[in-house]
């Protein structure tokens, strides 16, 4: 047996930190993971009425109109929701906000699996809209104000990476459904229809996701600020590395939160524009990221590839597939954000989106025949699939993680949250316009919608050549 180095601690103790080293590290990926359901759920949500929408077309004699409002009716509850979160979180603790988003979630899910009418869907579609809201800000704070500086970035992409498993796992479980159901999203399986299935699935993660909520700490940063300074200690003791003084991070964390800066709209005001630049340019990104059209794919892929005369089942398939490629292009963005950087990343993307998206245009051209009687000849049906898988990548692996990435770093450190949040506030109101117009744009012309979608990537390659900052490497305060 080799002896130990002179004036080393005993190999016994050393085995016996580093298993405490991992045992610590995987309660933190635990709490950040259970906290990431949310993210899930945001995803799992937004995505699952893509496979539903066909169903509910028939099942309510209901034309693309009504279809595109209750469709986007769940991003007017986003927007709802993102706005109240904070307050909420700050008032009642980040856990017992999650709890009421995991309530609206599992009661939307049951909701839209048995809604009365086309009017009551659409209300129930707001009230997961906004449990949407809740998750897209509350998992992102609850995880940074956990997680400990040396794996925080780390456990951060967990929300990012959750939200597109949640549109994989949506599009996964609807094809399985409707397969099961016998191919037809208005198949009967076991007395229910296969669209009401998809749509009630949800209750599953939300119950999971109500139950992890159970499991998890609350956040120090709340505790601290309510005056519960015991608890803080014992999250801290549990979630910081090993050795930390805790009482010390208490003091850091009291001093952060008494000297911080609280910013009001007056904040942003500059200029003739009447906003300074830099939230314009963040307010431009934002809209750009959803005027390319993404989630023209993700929300209504079905309608648009049977709209071509693919049947249901293959275009469910079809979104299964875009769904996975989202997944390998997030996975792209996430190693290559920090080497090669934001500019790169958003330029080669958006030429690749620009390209691929007038390639699906042209092929859409020759749709010949309406309703179940159009169709593409094959030449312009593989085009256009394959455009559309070319394009979820390019979007994936540039604009659909950099322009967060951005969000969160190109605004002065005074103006940041707020800045942020008008920001992510006008990009759900662009995913709505995208939303509801796009049913209406197909039904006129499907090629020149997809036209209109090709002309914003091009011009965003302009927007981030000239108004983008390059920020890797640059530390938070040298943005201003």
């Amino acid at each position: 047996m080799r002896a130990a180095h002179p004036g080393s601690p005993p190999l016994s103790n050393t085995r016996s930190s580093t298993a405490a080293a991992e045992g610590h590290l995987g309660h933190v990926v635990f709490i950040a993971a259970a906290a990431a359901m949310g993210g899930f759920l945001f995803g799992y949500d937004s995505a699952v009425i893509n496979g539903a929408v066909t169903g509910i077309q028939h099942h309510f004699g209901v034309g693309n109109g009504e279809t595109s409002l209750v469709v986007s009716a769940a991003l007017l509850g986003s927007a709802v929701g993102a706005v109240c979160a904070g307050w909420l979180a700050d008032h009642f603790g980040r856990i017992k906000v999650m709890q009421l988003a995991a309530l609206l979630f599992f009661a939307s899910g049951l909701g839209t699996m048995f809604p009365p009418n086309i009017v009551m869907l659409g209300v129930w579609r707001v009230i997961g809209g906004i449990a949407i809201g809740i998750a897209s800000v509350v998992a992102p704070a609850y995880i940074a104000e956990v997680a400990p500086p040396a794996v925080r970035g780390r456990l951060a992409s967990f929300q990012q990476a959750a939200i597109v498993l949640g549109i994989f796992i949506s599009q996964l479980i609807n094809y399985a459904l409707n397969q099961a159901a016998g191919g037809n999203p208005n198949d009967h399986l076991a007395g229910i229809q296969a669209w009401q299935w998809m749509l009630g699935a949800e209750t599953i993660p939300a119950l999971i996701y109500g139950l992890f909520s159970l499991a998890i700490p609350e956040s120090p940063r709340y505790l601290i600020s309510s005056g519960d300074l015991a608890r803080a200690k014992k999250v801290l003791t549990d979630v910081e590395a090993p050795g930390t003084d805790i009482d010390a991070r208490i003091g850091e964390i009291q001093h952060v939160m008494a000297t911080e800066h609280k910013p009001r709209m007056k904040d942003l005001m500059g200029g003739r524009a009447g906003l300074q630049t830099i939230v314009w340019i963040g307010i431009g990104a934002s809209v750009f990221q959803q005027f390319v059209g993404i989630n023209v794919i993700f929300y209504y892929s079905s309608l648009l590839w049977q709209s071509v005369g693919i049947n249901a089942s293959n275009s469910l398939l079809i979104s299964v597939s875009t769904s996975l490629v989202n997944i390998v292009g997030t996975v792209i963005a996430v190693v290559l954000v920090d080497r090669v950087g934001r500019r790169p990343l958003a330029l080669v993307g958006s030429a690749g989106m620009a390209v691929t998206l007038g390639m699906a245009a042209w092929a859409f051209s020759y749709r010949v025949g309406t309703g179940t009687n159009a169709h593409l000849a094959d030449t312009q049906a593989t085009v256009a699939l394959v455009a559309a898988h070319i394009y979820v990548l390019c979007f994936a692996f540039s604009w659909g993680v950099v322009v967060w990435v951005l969000l969160g770093e190109m605004f002065p450190n005074k103006i940041r949250a707020l800045a942020l949040s008008v920001a992510a506030s006008a990009q759900w109101i662009a995913n709505w316009l995208i939303t509801v117009s796009f049913p209406t744009m197909s039904d006129w012309n499907l090629s020149a919608t997809y036209v209109i979608y090709a002309c914003f990537a091009l011009l965003s390659i302009p927007f981030v050549y000239f108004c983008i900052r390059e920020t890797k490497g640059k530390s938070l305060e040298e943005m201003g």
